[in-house]
């Protein structure tokens, strides 16, 4: 009895810290899920913030404003090109640990123009601009660099399957297409028997045989024709049977003959 109170009290205490294991871990994705929109939901208004300093204001603030933009547009397209990418080219991870580090030099640009920003001095804002502007160009340069090369390599591994796979529609089409029945005497051959012999086997009996026999030789010779068509062949014209053919509503029976 106390085993089996035992072994009741073990099962509930893993019962529990399961239900205790998924609900933390419920806890952590809906967390991370919350942060990712609400980052999501920052990065959108900063900007359209920066989008309308770009088009409102004049002089120091719009070009830091353009700056911004123009820094924050460029990495968020590498990002993006590369994470997706990395997830079927296992190539590509080198040149994410690469956009790693660049990204650090990018935070560090867009947390100094963020700084100016707020600076009242403009005379030292704008004397310090070109050189910004230079560091923006640099980094913007790598990262697109890093973007085209993702995409061109996208690319030609796409190319590259389509050529395969159109290689082979065209060996399966081809493949389709051969319905070339075996001549006669290749099946011939194959069975064992010389052509030139079996023919003149069948010469002799059909000379032998008189009219009957020649009439039976025909008819098989008729039965071994390959599905070719063979040239200047006029196919001969039976008659019909009258007792075979079909009778319609509108026709009149025909008139059978009395016997005495």
């Amino acid at each position: 009895m106390e085993a089996v109170i035992a072994i009741v009290g073990l099962l509930f205490v893993l019962f529990v810290a399961a239900g205790v294991f998924v609900t933390v871990k419920a806890v952590q994705a809906a967390k991370r899920g919350v942060d990712r929109g609400m980052a999501q939901a920052r990065r959108t208004v900063e900007d359209t913030t920066l989008r309308a300093r770009q088009l409102t204001q004049t002089g120091v603030a719009g070009e830091l404003a353009q700056l911004r933009l123009s820094l924050r547009t460029s990495m968020r397209a590498t990002q993006d090109v590369l994470h997706a990418g990395a997830a079927e080219d296992a190539s590509l991870k080198e040149a994410l640990g690469l956009f790693e580090r660049l990204s650090a030099h990018g935070h560090e640009l867009d947390d100094e123009l963020k700084r100016l920003e707020r600076e009242p001095d403009r005379g030292s804002v704008a004397a310090r601009l070109p050189e910004l502007r230079e560091r923006l160009e640099r980094i913007t340069h790598s990262a697109e660099s890093l973007r085209w090369a993702a995409r061109d390599r996208a690319r030609q591994f796409a190319d590259d399957d389509l050529a395969a796979l159109n290689e082979q529609i065209d060996m399966e089409a081809g493949a389709l297409r051969h319905w070339t029945k075996e001549p006669l005497e290749d099946r011939i051959e194959a069975s064992g028997g010389a052509p030139g012999t079996a023919r003149g086997a069948a010469e002799g009996a059909g000379a032998s045989d008189g009219n009957g026999a020649s009439a039976s030789g025909d008819a098989a010779g008729r039965k071994r024709k390959s599905w070719k068509p063979v040239e200047d062949e006029t196919p001969a014209i039976t008659a019909r049977d009258p007792r075979t053919q079909p009778s319609y509503s509108w026709q009149k029976a025909p008139r059978t003959e009395r016997t005495t």
